[in-house]
């Protein structure tokens, strides 16, 4: 067995397939229920160097704006749904994680994760997800970061988590704010996570698939 780092991942909060805001959650805001604006499906293939393969979906991905109740001009928030999937060659198990890359007056759709660009690359458990569905992102104009929002360990090669009226909230944000969900696949044949020395267990090729989604802009 081989042992690959975790470089950082760590399992997000909550391993739920579904994750939804609550309708008071929307409703406390004095939002009305806008027309969301659909978001371009996408696909990814990746392939290990024993023929392994890895595939990745995006789709129904869709997002609004929700008016501020604020009137200091602080404050964005979004909802976003969206359908993630990934299907893996037999004998071959991993975790399918689902974040978003997010800025506050910054067009996240240059930034890549992990680049040069300093953004971490983490999709483990962000630091304020509410049980109703919702990220509180704490970003200030000038900033960007990436969040993880949950995960789900491949079953028979298949997983697939879904966003329905997720919150994204910029509580700091004066001006606009941008973001794109990110989908990760970490997947190696005999997958086994260790916690004692957090590392990824299996053998052959680790595969690693990221897939951007449309970036979109927070008013």
């Amino acid at each position: 067995m081989s042992k690959f780092s975790k470089l950082g991942l760590r399992r997000a909060a909550g391993a739920c397939a579904v994750v939804a805001a609550a309708a008071v959650g929307v409703a406390g805001m004095g939002a009305g229920h806008a027309e969301a604006a659909p978001l371009q499906s996408g696909y990814k293939s990746a392939s290990g160097i024993d023929g392994e393969k890895v595939q990745t979906w995006r789709k129904n991905e869709s997002q609004y704006s929700v008016a501020r109740v604020a009137a200091n001009g602080l404050g964005r928030t979004a909802l976003v749904s969206g359908t993630y999937t990934t299907k893996a060659t037999e004998g071959v198990g991993g975790k399918l994680y689902v974040g978003f890359l997010v800025g506050c007056q910054v067009d996240v759709g240059g930034i890549s994760a992990g680049g040069t660009s300093g953004i971490s690359a983490t999709l483990g458990a962000a630091p304020s997800i509410s049980a109703s569905g919702s990220l509180s992102i704490p970003l200030a104009p000038g900033e960007a970061s990436l969040y993880g929002v949950t995960s789900k360990s491949l079953k028979d090669g298949n997983a697939t988590i879904q966003l329905s009226d997720f919150e994204l909230e910029f509580p700091n944000c004066g001006g606009y704010a941008s973001a794109r969900s990110v989908v990760l696949t970490r997947a190696v044949t005999g997958y086994e996570i260790n916690d004692d020395d957090d590392t990824i267990d299996g053998s052959g090729t680790l595969i690693q698939s990221t897939l951007y989604g449309q970036p979109f802009f927070v008013s």
